[in-house]
């Protein structure tokens, strides 16, 4: 058990997310409410089965049931309702700043043209600081298993109709999909990185350390998303080590998905040990049934993890954000002063 110090501290905290993805921050009544709307789609319409939807038996089930949740946003209406639920629970846990994670190519199969998508995703930033006091910026990811025709699509609405808070231009889906791609995903960041988007792919969540070489030297990642599999490989520790570049550790997916078989078993405590640059993240917390703030309690109650190595957690996500250095000093600084 957490002492009720530790606990109240946490909750206090203020806190940066990096990696958590639009769709799958829904919470179960906004799902609920979406598969109401649109009953001809494969999602359940009560709450005990939706539940027992989300319990996966791998991670290639997992995506399957994204992208049936994902089927159920087929309107701008649908997608501002998406940042604005997800701003809202985020707010509650004193998160200050969010890069949300946007797969904008899943909106424009559903019909959705780009304009619409961007006046939405716009509409709905402004929203969320107005009514949240939340600060949104975006990352548009390429879906992996969509190969060539998703990476042009990503890029092309990347690059012509961006939303005004797009920061980071990604990479997600099942990694064992890629191979195949590979020479569409280097020019789709080529082209992300020259308009002046960071690199910030997924690699390493269920392949091994050859993922996050690709991302590495292949997209010029400057965040990799999970990177748990880099400890089996010295070269690649030593060389994150020394680069620094940030992961984004997801611990409840990570078991969720039956990439770890358990919390107790993750690598964050050793991943810190070898002196590796990592933040800390929920992924798509309802579908997990954790939050950031959850994972906070998990390092906690799992790891052992203290004020001191807590606060390191949340500086170091202030820190690998997209904030200009007067925003990443307005939190550290709210950090510094708690009690």
């Amino acid at each position: 058990m957490i002492e009720p110090s530790l606990t109240a501290f946490i909750d206090a905290l203020p806190k940066v997310e990096l990696h958590v993805h639009l769709v799958g921050s829904a919470s179960v009544p906004t799902v609920l409410e979406l598969a109401r709307r649109h009953p001809d789609g494969p999602v359940p319409t009560t709450e005990d089965e939706l539940r027992d939807f989300y319990a996966f038996r791998d991670f290639p089930h997992f995506a399957e049931v994204y992208e049936a949740v994902s089927s159920l946003v087929r309107t701008p209406d649908d997608v501002a309702t998406l940042v604005l639920g997800t701003a809202r629970d985020l707010a509650a846990q004193n998160v200050r700043y969010v890069e949300l994670t946007v797969t904008p190519y899943t909106h424009q199969r559903a019909g959705m043209a780009m304009p619409a998508i961007t006046e939405a995703l716009d509409r709905a930033a402004g929203e969320a600081l107005s009514l949240h006091g939340v600060e949104l910026a975006y990352i548009f990811d390429i879906p992996g298993e969509f190969g060539a025709e998703g990476a042009a699509a990503t890029t092309e609405h990347a690059l012509r109709h961006p939303p005004r808070a797009l920061t980071g231009f990604g990479l997600a889906g099942i990694e064992q999909m890629r191979p195949p791609y590979r020479d569409d995903f280097r020019a789709a960041f080529r082209a992300a990185r020259a308009a002046g988007l960071r690199s910030l792919p997924h690699g390493g969540e269920m392949t091994g350390p050859e993922t996050i070489w690709e991302v590495i030297d292949g997209l010029g990642a400057e965040r990799i998303g999970h990177g748990i599999s880099c400890l089996q490989d010295p070269r690649l520790v030593a060389h994150l080590r020394e680069t620094q570049i940030p992961l984004e550790v997801c611990p409840t997916s990570n078991v969720c998905t039956g990439q770890v078989e358990s919390l107790g078993a993750h690598p964050l405590p050793r991943m810190l040990e070898e002196g590796l640059f990592v933040t800390l993240n929920s992924d798509d917390p309802p579908m997990f049934n954790t939050s950031l703030t959850g994972e906070y309690r998990a390092a906690a109650e799992v790891f052992g993890f203290g004020r001191d190595e807590l606060t390191a957690l949340a500086r170091n996500a202030v820190l690998a954000s997209g904030l200009d250095e007067k925003g990443k000093q307005a939190i550290l600084d709210e950090i510094d002063a708690l009690p």
